[in-house]
């Protein structure tokens, strides 16, 4: 698609910040009106459309694909969205471990467990470790505290949590995401040690690089509009 605009513009409107290209409000891809909670957000949405050159890339609107999922989707239904992250609680990478006589699991225990405790002490749970493949649910009160967690959030939130829950593998990581002093790239590090660790072993891959770098970008884009919504 050829570039069909001039310019662009944020402007504070009724429930929060808007796009506008030419003067003209962009809608979400479902036809809603597309209202972010802050203006930090709304610059994320302008940059990508100053961005554009002659040819539009619809590849490379993913703070826009965030916001109008929120709207879209997560706003319409917030509790299915809240149910599919609680389902990575339930098979969250970092409480599955390696058996203790495996060399990887000295490197699990090291890079998870401080952020298995450290979730574990914010949000006031209990999450099981397993050793091996076999399927260990969380407990019925840990699964509830992490729904009332998650319910706390806004919709813009919960989107960039579905992105960064998918990418690790994980709720714990994507939780540590949101916190002030959270380390994105160390936090990504962990949720793929067990990939890095057979990198280590057998060599690095271009074509399996090239693809962590792409996961690594979308998990730093997914923080960073984490980030923005919850500017002040």
């Amino acid at each position: 698609m050829k570039r069909f605009y001039s310019t662009v513009a944020v402007t504070e409107v009724d429930g929060g910040w808007q796009v506008a290209l030419d003067g003209r409000a962009i809608r979400t891809q479902l036809g809603s009106q597309q209202i972010v909670p802050t203006q930090a957000t709304a610059q994320l949405l302008a940059e990508e459309w100053r961005a554009q050159s002659e040819e539009i890339d619809p590849r490379s609107f993913v703070f826009r694909d965030l916001a109008d999922f929120a709207i879209d989707i997560v706003r319409s239904d917030g509790a299915a969205t809240i149910a599919k992250l609680l389902d990575y609680a339930g098979t969250d990478t970092l409480c599955y471990r390696a058996d203790p006589d495996q060399p990887i699991f000295a490197r699990q225990q090291e890079l998870w467990e401080p952020l298995v405790t450290a979730c574990e002490a914010r949000h006031g749970v209990k999450l099981v470790r397993v050793s091996g493949i076999v399927h260990s649910p969380q407990s019925e009160e840990t699964v509830a505290a992490l729904r009332t967690r998650l319910a706390g959030e806004d919709d813009f939130t919960l989107a960039a949590l579905v992105t960064l829950a998918s990418l690790a593998a994980s709720l714990i990581v994507p939780l540590a995401v949101l916190e002030d002093d959270a380390d994105v790239p160390a936090l990504f590090a962990a949720a793929n040690a067990e990939e890095d660790w057979q990198a280590e072993l057998w060599g690095r891959d271009g074509e399996a690089e090239k693809v962590r770098a792409q996961r690594l970008e979308a998990f730093t884009k997914a923080a960073e509009f984490a980030g923005a919504v919850r500017a002040l």
